[in-house]
């Protein structure tokens, strides 16, 4: 008989812990990311990335049904294809959770000291707020993991209608000369589609739900009804927003712009800086701050406590006062004593994400469904298309992995 608890939550539950997951302070990376590419062809690297990451999680889900309801990626990993890339994948996870942390730290560092300078006059050294904002974070979490999921949901509703007036209030002010870059194009110029290829570890980033998967098995056991329309419909709402999002930055914010803006380090408080000078209303400019603000902060609870969860697993630490105290030592000092070195690392820290995320969150789903197959002839779920589904996901894999090492390296094509 199927337990009650794997079906009184409806789809929907499902669909919003995986758009939620997705959107988060990382959609501030997209524009500034895309800004070579612009609209059009951002846009289409966008959706390409959603469809390369959404198979990656229904792979991945294939994987793991196959296995009793509860069992975590660790164990699907070391089974299917052995302890040595099990031990790699999960370097990788740390690695990403680690970059993470870091790139949220800036990012609150450079948000917060731009919100106090505009609304005082005051210049607060970013460093010290994102010190102290880790400080606190870190406290929240030693104090109860609870108290950080209830301030995160709580930050997540204030941020979701701090977007829909902003937003809401950008999309009827888009200017579509800015949007096509008709100058540009007029001019018989460079081809924007070059610059596609600098963003993708990035476009890969900001589809990372995959963590969710055993946790949602855990909900809903394996009604794999329930389970495609979370992860399905869940990322295509993220791809969703993520669009309306280019085009309202875009559409605001002209390209030439977004050279000051990746010149400064491409961190949250220069994009900011210039939607304020898009002739916006005081009421408009302080939901944008308090959207921007609540964005990064929601994701640093989010991130900080998978790697606080990581790490007290990894080290077998336990829930005591002692113990919470080294998880949140080894949660946050690393990432912290980085920051102090590198300030401005919020975007390098997303793009670098985006390579780890595509071995644990590309190319091991796309093995781990092939290597099912063969050991589980008789399973319930597979997805569509044979094995062109898992090799499409693998090449785009590889595809990101160069990228990121042309983009790191210089070899490929960077607006500056």
């Amino acid at each position: 008989m199927e337990n009650k608890s794997n079906t009184k939550h409806s789809s929907f539950w499902g669909i919003m812990v995986i758009a939620g997951t997705v959107i988060g302070g990382g959609m501030f990376a997209l524009p500034v990311d895309l800004a070579g590419a612009w609209f059009f062809w951002g846009a289409c690297i966008l959706a390409i990335s959603w469809f390369c990451m959404m198979h990656s999680g229904l792979l991945l889900l294939e994987a793991n049904l196959n296995y009793p309801v509860g069992s975590s990626f660790n164990t699907i990993t070391k089974d299917l294809i052995g302890n040595g890339w099990n031990i790699f994948s999960g370097i990788t996870v740390a690695f990403v959770l680690y970059i993470l942390t870091y790139a949220y730290i800036s990012a609150n560092g450079a948000i917060i000291s731009e919100t106090i300078a505009i609304n005082s006059g005051y210049q607060v050294n970013p460093r010290l707020i994102g010190i102290l904002t880790a400080i606190f974070v870190a406290g929240v979490l030693w104090f109860s993991s609870l108290a950080a999921s209830r301030i995160t949901s709580l930050f997540l509703g204030i941020k979701i209608i701090a977007f829909i007036v902003v937003f809401g209030s950008l999309f009827f002010q888009v200017d579509y000369s800015i949007l096509r870059d008709v100058t540009k194009e007029a001019g018989g110029g460079e081809s924007y589609f070059l610059y596609v290829f600098m963003a993708v570890p990035v476009c890969l980033a900001s589809f990372g739900f995959h963590g969710n998967i055993p946790s949602l098995i855990i909900c809903y056991g394996k009604r794999t009804d329930k389970l495609i329309k979370s992860v399905v419909l869940g990322s295509l709402l993220a791809l969703g927003i993520y669009l309306f999002w280019l085009y309202c930055t875009m559409g605001n914010i002209p390209r030439v712009n977004f050279k000051e803006i990746i010149s400064s380090g491409g961190n949250v408080d220069s994009l900011v800086h210039s939607f304020m000078g898009t002739n916006q209303t005081r009421v408009i400019e302080i939901f944008l701050l308090i959207f921007s603000n609540l964005a990064v902060a929601s994701s640093f609870f989010g991130v900080t406590l998978g790697l606080f969860d990581y790490l007290a697993d990894l080290f077998k630490l336990d829930s005591s006062n002692s113990g919470r105290f080294k998880t949140v030592l080894l949660t946050f000092l690393p990432p912290s004593l980085l920051y102090l070195i590198f300030p401005n690392g919020f975007i390098y820290g997303i793009g670098g994400a985006g390579l780890c995320a595509t071995i644990w969150a590309v190319i091991v789903p796309a093995i781990l469904a092939l290597k099912a197959r063969q050991k589980f002839p008789h399973k319930t779920f597979t997805v569509w298309g044979g094995n062109v589904i898992p090799v499409v996901v693998i090449t785009f894999g590889v595809v990101v992995i160069l990228c990121w090492f042309g983009r790191t390296f210089n070899l490929l094509p960077q607006m500056s």
